[in-house]
């Protein structure tokens, strides 16, 4: 299996959200947090000697650092299949003011219930696999997503959400090894590493 780095940034925290479920809620994002993780990943690409292009989930919180790429001088693509899960009825609430036995559901059959009515941890899963960087080697998501890859890592789906892997920090860069197209556009089986603060 031929397989390559890709590294993916989780997007800075957004505007509004805290204590909140914002799968797919558009919130903005501090400009200056969304310029200072532009400027790192930036640095690093110019250390790594990465090819200047960027593809960012469709969401604010992520697009707007690729805007600022732009900016630079990079290419930047957004692709839906960067998005975060979709929280259905969820979108927007207080977790506290989600149901109990709601979340009970989704506990109870982590992997195909969809929360809220929106996406499953299945569809979400499928949705990570089919990704395909397409000359990039530089994309900016969202923390569930950076989940459902590092698990894919794992080579197996989650039985329970308590074997979830927990998602990066905001504004922290992982390390993926992305197999081909001809490998059936599915992560490495090896987690190449998290880097706080890049």
């Amino acid at each position: 299996m031929t397989a390559r780095l890709v590294h993916a940034w989780r997007h800075p925290r957004a505007e509004g959200g805290a204590g909140c479920c914002i799968g797919r809620t558009d919130l903005p994002v501090d400009p200056r947090k969304a310029k200072r993780l532009a400027h790192r990943i930036r640095a690093f690409a110019r250390r790594a000697r990465l090819p200047h292009i960027v593809v960012t989930s469709p969401l604010r919180r992520s697009c707007e650092v690729g805007c600022w790429l732009a900016r630079w001088g990079w290419t930047h693509r957004v692709d839906p299949a960067l998005a975060e899960l979709d929280f259905g009825t969820w979108e927007g609430r207080g977790w506290a003011s989600v149901p109990v036995q709601e979340i009970d559901a989704w506990c109870a059959d982590f992997v195909h219930h969809a929360p809220g009515g929106g996406e499953s941890l299945a569809a979400l899963l499928r949705r990570v696999e089919r990704f395909e960087p397409a000359g990039a080697c530089v994309v900016v998501t969202h923390g569930g997503w950076l989940s459902a890859a590092a698990w894919l890592t794992r080579g197996a789906v989650p039985a329970t959400s308590e074997r979830w892997p927990p998602p990066p920090s905001f504004g922290q860069r992982v390390a993926l090894a992305w197999s081909s197209v001809s490998d059936a556009r599915r992560p490495g089986r090896q987690a190449l590493g998290r880097v706080q603060g890049e």
